[in-house]
């Protein structure tokens, strides 16, 4: 699951009374969402405020805000538990049920992380830039690419970049008006955080799509959305992780559209039927 995965990762870092609050949530996770703060605070021998603090660090408004999200994952889990990774000789049909089981997992569970704040800032800032560059590499920056893609057929001044200098190229003249939007399932991509650091530094509005949690990238971005966190291994090919992502592109490309309909539609059907026009049948001219 995403958020007790979350939790669960960043043990080690916790001060003693946040790593006892922690390891309580993630055995008593169902008990915990049915307290109120002050009750959870007694029950783990933590303060008010200790728990407060720690909802802070795991990206959440408050209490309330973590204890809901908490319970719509929990009413999510599927039997399972787990995300099932490949397996030698797996009959097709096994196969067929486990991929489709993770991806729905994912967008499940990405769904019950989405801030529904943060996507509205994300949308204002898309709607009003001047310009949209878009950074991600390996399958980030297929994401990337798929964002672009969608930007550009409503008419707004985008890019995509996957290699490391012209990243920083493009951060460098970014401006105040624009939005720089950086891709990273870890969060901790090298190359995405120089970019998305200097486009802050530039002025520029900074989005990040990672997984939940705190991350290096997440901290440079004045707008967080975070997809769902329990990916993990080299065998899974980062699929449910990509799905998690374009999911997230999906939302924020909908939304942006829905709210300016008018604007937007119009172009969308322009470039329709533009590539209808010319890519469609049409007599080749003879030899």
């Amino acid at each position: 699951m995403g958020i007790l995965q979350a939790i669960e990762d960043r043990l080690d870092t916790l001060h003693p009374k946040e790593r006892e609050l922690a390891e309580k949530l993630l055995g008593h996770p169902q008990e915990a969402v049915g307290m109120t703060i002050s009750k959870l605070a007694e029950w783990t021998g933590a303060s008010s405020a200790t728990v407060s603090r720690f909802c802070r660090a795991m990206q959440f408004q408050s209490f309330a805000d973590f204890k809901m999200k908490l319970a719509a994952e929990l009413a999510s889990q599927p039997a399972s538990g787990q995300y099932q990774d490949i397996v030698a000789g797996n009959p097709l049909a096994d196969i067929v049920s486990a991929i489709t089981a993770n991806h729905v997992r994912s967008l499940t569970d990405t769904t019950n992380l989405l801030d529904l704040q943060q996507l509205r800032a994300a949308i204002t800032a898309l709607h009003g830039a001047g310009r949209i560059d878009l950074y991600g590499v390996a399958t980030s920056g297929l994401v990337a690419e798929d964002f672009f893609h969608k930007l550009i057929r409503i008419g707004k001044a985008a890019a995509v970049f996957s290699d490391h200098h012209m990243q920083l190229t493009s951060a460098a003249s970014l401006t105040e008006r624009d939005v720089a939007v950086g891709i990273s399932y870890s969060g901790e991509t090298l190359e995405i955080i120089d970019a998305l650091r200097y486009a802050a530094e530039r002025g520029a509005t900074t989005i990040s799509i990672t997984r939940f949690g705190q991350s290096t990238l997440s901290s440079h971005a004045s707008i967080r959305l975070f997809t769902s966190s329990s990916e993990a291994g080299m065998r899974r090919g980062d699929m449910a992780s990509r799905i998690a992502q374009l999911h997230v592109v999906d939302v924020l490309f909908t939304g942006l559209v829905s709210e300016h309909f008018d604007e937007y539609v119009p172009r969308l059907e322009r470039s329709f039927q533009t590539v209808r026009q010319y890519t469609g049948k049409r007599e080749r001219n003879p030899l």
